[in-house]
C-alpha cells in the first residue's frame, strides 16, 4: 500500500498533469474545415494556421467534411464559443446549402459569429477552345446569339445540382433569356473534364482551378463572373461588360465562431488573421494557389453572408435546386 505522503504525492502529480492538460487545450486553436484536406480552402486555412502562431499559438486544422460542409459547420455551431474553436464559412455551406436542403442542423443566420474574409475569387465563364472555334463563339454576345437562335441545342456542366457553377448558370440563363440545359456532375473535377472533352458546351468554373487550362490553351475564356475584371486575367471582360448588367458571381471563404464568442474573442482572432493576410509571405503562398487574401472586419463579412443568403435564396427558388 501507498505511504500517506506518497498518495499524496502521487495525487499532486496527477493533478499537475490534469490541471497541464487543461491548460495546453485551451492554448490550441482549431480550425474546422468542412471540407477534405489538399484542395484550396484546407491549404489556404493551413497557410494562415501557420501565419497565426506566434498571436494565438498552436492552431491545428481539422478536416470534417460531409454534406456539402454541413458537417464541420455543424460541429463548428455547436462548439465551446471560447475563441478556441472556429471554422471556414463559405458560399455554399453559409449562403447556398440553407436553401438546398429541405434540413440542415444548424442556422446559418444565428449560429455563427463571423471573424474575417480570407479569400473571394472570381468564377469564369469557360468553353473547350476548339469547341468554341467551331461555333465560332469568341465572346459572351457571341455565346447569348448562339444561344437564342438555336434554343435547348446548348448545355453546360457543373459540380453537382445547386453547386456555385449550376446557380451561376442558372443566373446566367435567365438574365440572358436563353434557354440551355443543365448537366449536373459529381464534383468539379468531373465537370471539367467534361468540358475539356466537349462533352459540355460551357461551364462556370472557379478561376483558380480553371486559370492552367486557359492558360494552357485548353479553355477560352469568355468573361469573369465579379465586378471588375481579375488581376489573373486582365484581358477577360466581366459578364457585367458583356451586357448582363446586374450579373456578379464568386466563390468566397472565410472565417467564423460559434454565436456567443465573446467580442473581445472575435477582434483578438480579426486582428491575428487580418496580419497573417497583409505579410507579403502569405501574399505569395497564396498567389502560387492562384488567390489573393481579401481580409475584412467581422461586421463587413457577416453583411457579405447576410447578403449572399438573401440573394442565393431567390437563384435557387427560381431555380429549382434541391438536394434532398
Amino acid at each position: 500500500m501507498f505511504k500517506p505522503t506518497l498518495r499524496r504525492s502521487v495525487v499532486a502529480l496527477a493533478a499537475f498533469c490534469i490541471s497541464s492538460a487543461a491548460l495546453a487545450q485551451q492554448n490550441v486553436t482549431r480550425i474546422i474545415v468542412p471540407f477534405s484536406a489538399g484542395g484550396p480552402i484546407d491549404v489556404t486555412a493551413r497557410i494562415l494556421a501557420e501565419g497565426v502562431k506566434d498571436e494565438l499559438g498552436t492552431v491545428i486544422i481539422e478536416n470534417k467534411p460531409g454534406a456539402g460542409g454541413n458537417i464541420g459547420s455543424d460541429y463548428v455551431a455547436k462548439a465551446n464559443p471560447d475563441g478556441k474553436t472556429i471554422g471556414i464559412a463559405t458560399l455554399a455551406s453559409h449562403a447556398v446549402n440553407p436553401w438546398i436542403y429541405s434540413q440542415i442542423p444548424f442556422d446559418a443566420e444565428t449560429d455563427f459569429a463571423a471573424v474575417t474574409m480570407m479569400v473571394n475569387v472570381p468564377n469564369v465563364l469557360v468553353m473547350n477552345n476548339l469547341h468554341a472555334e467551331k461555333l465560332g463563339i469568341n465572346s459572351i454576345q457571341d455565346l447569348i446569339d448562339y444561344a437564342k437562335a438555336n434554343p435547348n441545342k446548348l448545355n453546360y456542366g457543373s459540380g453537382g445540382n445547386g453547386s456555385g457553377g449550376h446557380l451561376a448558370g442558372e443566373l446566367f440563363k435567365k438574365q440572358a433569356d436563353i434557354d440551355v440545359m443543365h448537366i449536373p456532375y459529381n464534383g468539379g473535377a468531373p465537370a471539367q473534364l467534361a468540358l475539356l472533352s466537349a462533352e459540355v458546351d460551357f461551364t462556370f468554373d472557379n478561376l483558380a482551378t480553371a486559370a492552367p487550362n486557359i492558360n494552357g490553351g485548353k479553355l477560352k475564356a469568355l468573361a469573369v463572373t465579379t465586378d471588375e475584371r481579375s488581376a489573373m486575367l486582365p484581358d477577360i471582360p466581366t459578364v457585367k461588360e458583356s451586357g448582363l448588367d446586374d450579373f456578379s458571381v464568386s466563390t468566397w471563404w472565410g472565417l467564423v465562431a460559434p454565436a456567443g464568442t465573446p467580442e473581445a474573442e472575435i477582434e483578438k482572432l480579426n486582428a491575428a488573421f487580418t496580419a497573417a493576410m497583409e505579410s507579403e509571405k502569405t501574399k505569395e503562398r497564396f498567389a502560387g494557389l492562384l488567390v489573393s487574401p481579401a481580409p475584412s472586419s467581422a461586421a463587413e463579412f457577416d453583411e457579405l453572408m447576410r447578403a449572399e443568403r438573401s440573394r442565393y435564396k431567390l437563384i435557387v427558388e427560381e431555380a429549382g435546386a434541391q438536394v434532398d
